[in-house]
């Protein structure tokens, strides 16, 4: 039908890119979007368009089918979706949610609710409130392809990326079923999906030439329908609307990706027609709810608007209606025979009128069909061109002498004629209060063209052009008398109205040979060619002078005009003023919304993160809870091993003890054994002497058995002292163990193991040493170091005084600065210095009480040895006294030796010996722990100090 293009303003070669086309519910009329933002509506019956929206934003997806007609749906590049109104061209509101463009709406049969598709989301809207009711999330691997309303059902229908297809219920969003993925066969990847007017069948298309035909009641994939191997890719798919099908839409349009729009039988699986070509694609098409019309988007951007009817002869074809039409041409005849009046018969293509000739014998003349969109315009133009000929020239003469009023003179030439020869019809009109502006002026005005057809104006207006001017006024006069019928029977002064202003039931050749008796037998001083002039030629090159208008009329006119002219653009400033203030309202709104979400946003976000603190807090604190936990059981393990540990000493201490014991009751058997052989052998060789010594043995036996019993009391509260000796020590152990449990665990430990290992002090004290070796060994690193930052910074001194002196001829003024830095420096060394002295006295502070420590030691470890060597002059019995007596030095108990007061010189040596040689080993193992703590301390001390502080102390 047509092809419209949108040129851009003053670059008639650059055009505008139309993106999304809309149909109404009617199909009359349809809204354009362009990648401008520009919205227009095209009204097909009217042949018109309008502006009716600038959105300043590229158009994603259009809806023209709310329940509220004037109101539509735009979905814009920023995500939004705006409700605007086609008469007002005011918003209606913004909606917003997406977070990516939105690719289709759905609208409600109803028109109440509405779905919004983009890749990530669907949204379901009720377009009363316009408030989101739900909202379709998906994972972002599973993308939404499209999700629309089934026609007559409350049903959604979702079809997503992986080729699955649910239905929902609209009210509960429950969903109701799902269509299984077909396993055999091509794997489609649905892109494209159209449903037929009824609901019952949903095609599936995409990434090949096969169709997907689906039963939705049986919820069966009814056929798989193949397309030419030209189609290699479905981009979109709609069904052709049929008003004789019940909604069952057995044609089916499918876009492919040569930009070719095939349109087939889905039953037959035939080719019907097509549209569009290779050099001429169509990127996208919608179809009238009629089925009359087809608007494809081309892929150039322009806009082709196909009828439908003039593609195919079996799509849409009625049944040919009988229409019967009877005129008064022949009053008295048809009154007789009704039946022989004039029929018309509407078939397609072409109109079958029967003609009446002179023998009353029907013939049938073939008519074209009506005129294309170019030969309608082509008439349109060269009508108005006589018009605008006409008006004011020959036949429009004497009507602008009453402008802008209906020219009362003309009218009053119609009715005089009218009241001549017929005056029962013109008393009826004045008693019905109809006058000739009523009567007459609607039909001069528009010159028949709203009460004739095409061919019933061509025909009159053939006679008005080669007759009189006057003619054009007696056809006036003959339309009412011709019409005399109907209107003797009106008596409302709106139908009346309405008569004169719609088509009517009139023969035109009846009223053409009415106008011509009127012409003919109108008297002289009455006809209209008295008053009116004869024709008069236009001048060449221009037109000629018309003033036959009245001068005040055209004086107040150019008044009017100005004062019009000047309201008016007080009105466009007002106006633009008020558009500037609603762009500035609605960008403020629009920033205060976005605002108010980035707030939202924020506080969620926020309220998001103080909700993960908190459950990490209470994670922390069940972590802390189950680490005191297992720190409680660590430590019970350690005291139960510690326990055990101390046990199994005593235990060994006192097999120890009982061996020694066994031993000594070996020593004292075998003594006696052998004093009992030697006593025997003594009293052989004494039996002679001994009547003489027999008193001397009774005293000696007296005194012994007194030393005896000292000796036995002696040996009792030894053996007492000792045991309270080894209470008291298990008392202090278990004192020492209460108390480090308060001490760092790692000191606790080495205390307790010191307390139940009587060798713990010699490991510390060997540990000390060796801390202070290795403090002597970071002294001496330390020292080097120092020696080579004083180089370092006895350069960096010289380097300075050359800076300085260049600084004190370039910035003198910055003297002062330097100067005071300097004095912070000075500080910041002072302060260091003071640090290092700090350090080193807590070092010599350590390295005291180390010393002091071994000096303590070496002192336990002489007296140690002094007592060894009393023993070896003392007497045995001494001996065994001192050994049993407690010793200050702390060696394990199992290293000292008790010998029972028999035993011998010999074996006494031989305990001491053992025990000199345990201590001696003990001093060694003692010095290399010493070792190893200097070391440990020397690492510790170069890992603590920072980098600049031995150059801070050695300047």
């Amino acid at each position: 039908m047509v092809n419209v293009i949108h040129s851009a303003a003053g670059y008639p070669s650059k055009t505008v890119r139309f993106l999304h086309a809309a149909f109404d519910t009617t199909g009359e009329a349809f809204l354009a979007g362009d990648h401008h933002g520009n919205v227009y509506t095209f009204d097909l019956n009217r042949n018109r368009f309008n502006l009716v929206q600038k959105t300043g934003q590229a158009c994603t997806a259009l809806a023209f089918n709310l329940r509220r007609k004037t109101e539509y749906l735009v979905a814009l590049a920023d995500y939004s979706i705006k409700c605007f109104d086609t008469d007002t061209k005011e918003l209606v509101s913004w909606m917003r949610g997406h977070e990516s463009a939105v690719s289709s709406v759905s609208v409600h049969g109803s028109g109440r609710y509405a779905i919004t598709t983009s890749t990530d989301t669907a949204q379901l809207w009720d377009l009363d409130t316009f408030q989101r009711k739900r909202k379709l999330n998906v994972r972002q691997s599973v993308g939404i392809q499209k999700v629309f309303f089934l026609p007559l059902s409350n049903i959604i229908l979702s079809c997503f990326k992986d080729d699955s297809i649910f239905a929902w219920e609209s009210d509960t969003l429950h969903c109701k079923y799902q269509l299984p993925v077909p396993e055999e066969g091509p794997k489609l990847h649905y892109k494209a999906f159209a449903v037929t007017q009824d609901g019952r069948v949903l095609v599936a298309g995409g990434k090949s030439n096969y169709l997907h035909l689906w039963c939705l009641d049986t919820r069966q994939l009814l056929r798989i329908i193949q397309m030419p191997p030209k189609v290699r890719t479905v981009r979109s798919m709609v069904f052709l609307p049929d008003s004789f099908d019940g909604g069952s839409s057995q044609v089916l349009g499918v876009l492919s990706q040569d930009g070719i729009l095939r349109f087939i039988n889905i039953q037959t699986c035939k080719l019907i027609f097509d549209i569009g070509s290779h050099d001429d694609g169509i990127g996208s098409a919608v179809i009238a709810p009629n089925g009359h019309y087809i608007v494809a988007v081309m892929e150039n951007g322009s806009l082709n608007i196909y009828n439908v009817q003039s593609l195919t002869q079996d799509v849409n074809k009625p049944p040919p209606p009988l229409v019967k039409v009877i005129t008064d041409f022949d009053r008295s005849k048809a009154s007789r025979d009704p039946v022989s009046g004039l029929k018309m018969k509407v078939a397609s293509w072409r109109v079958e009128r029967p003609v009446k000739t002179r023998d009353s014998k029907a013939q049938t003349r073939i008519l074209r069909p009506p005129a294309d969109t170019l030969e309608d315009k082509e008439n349109i133009i060269i009508v108005g061109s006589l018009v605008s000929h006409l008006w004011g020239v020959n036949w429009c003469q004497h009507w602008f002498e009453y402008f802008p009023n209906p020219p009362l003179n003309v009218l009053s030439m119609a009715e005089n004629v009218l009241a001549h020869h017929d005056k029962e019809l013109l008393q009826h009109l004045v008693n019905c209060g109809v006058t000739s502006q009523l009567y007459a002026w609607p039909l001069l005005e528009t010159l028949f063209s709203e009460v004739l057809t095409r061919e019933e104006w061509l025909k009159l207006f053939d006679n008005v052009f080669s007759n009189h001017p006057s003619f054009l006024l007696m056809a006036v006069v003959s339309y009412v008398i011709c019409s005399r019928a109907p209107l003797i029977h009106c008596t409302l002064k709106d139908d009346f109205e309405y008569f004169f202003h719609h088509r009517n039931n009139l023969d035109i050749n009846a009223m053409i040979k009415e106008t011509y008796r009127l012409m003919d037998s109108t008297p002289t001083d009455l006809h209209p060619q008295r008053m009116l002039s004869d024709f008069e030629p236009l001048t060449r090159g221009q037109y000629p002078v018309f003033n036959k208008y009245p001068t005040f009329i055209v004086e107040y006119q150019s008044q009017e005009r100005e004062r019009i002219r000047q309201q008016e653009l007080e009105y466009l400033r007002e106006r633009q003023i008020a558009h500037e203030l609603e762009s500035e309202a609605v960008k403020r709104k629009a920033g205060d919304e976005a605002w108010y979400k980035q707030q939202e946003l924020l506080q969620e976000a926020e309220e998001q993160r103080r909700k993960i603190l908190l459950e990490e807090e209470n994670k922390l604190m069940a972590q802390r809870v189950r680490l005191a936990a297992m720190k409680r059981e660590v430590k019970v393990k350690e005291l139960h091993v510690l326990d055990a540990s101390r046990r199994r000493f005593l235990k060994y201490q006192q097999d120890q003890k009982k061996m020694e014991l066994r031993r000594l009751d070996d020593e004292i058997d075998r003594k006696r054994s052998l004093r009992e052989q030697e006593t025997g052998t003594a009293v052989q060789d004494i039996e002679i002497r001994q009547m003489e010594l027999e008193a001397q043995r009774r005293m000696f036996e007296q005194q012994l058995a007194k030393e005896q019993e000292r000796v036995t009391q002696e040996v009792k509260g030894q053996v007492d002292a000792c045991r309270r000796k080894a209470e008291i020590e298990d008392h202090m152990l278990y004192k020492l163990i209460e108390t480090d449990a308060y001490h760092d665990i790692g000191a606790k430990t080495k205390m307790e193991e010191a307390l139940a290992e009587a060798d713990q002090l010699c490991t510390d004290t060997d540990w000390q040493v060796e801390m202070i070796s290795r403090q002597q060994q970071a002294d001496t690193d330390r020292e080097r170091d120092h020696q080579v930052l004083a180089r370092l910074s006895r350069g960096t001194r010289a380097k300075e005084g050359q800076i300085l002196g260049l600084m004190k001829e370039v910035e003198g003024k910055r003297w002062e600065d330097v100067v005071e830095r300097r004095a912070q420096l000075e500080e910041e060394k002072q302060s260091s210095v003071l640090a290092e002295a700090r350090r080193r006295q807590f070092l010599a502070e350590e390295m005291a009480q180390a010393m002091q420590h071994e000096e303590n030691l070496n002192r336990s470890q002489g007296e140690s040895f002094e007592r060894l060597r009393d023993l070896r002059v003392r007497s045995p019995n001494s001996a065994r006294r001192l050994l049993t007596e407690p010793v200050a030095v702390e060696p394990k108990p199992q290293n000292i030796c008790l010998n029972d007061k028999s035993s011998d010189d010999s074996s006494s040596h031989f305990s001491l010996d053992r025990g000199r040689n345990d201590l001696e080993t003990k001093e060694r193992e003692l010095m290399m722990d010493v070792r190893e703590l200097r070391q440990k301390l020397a690492a510790r001390a170069r890992s603590t100090v920072p980098p600049a502080y031995s150059s801070s102390t050695q300047n």
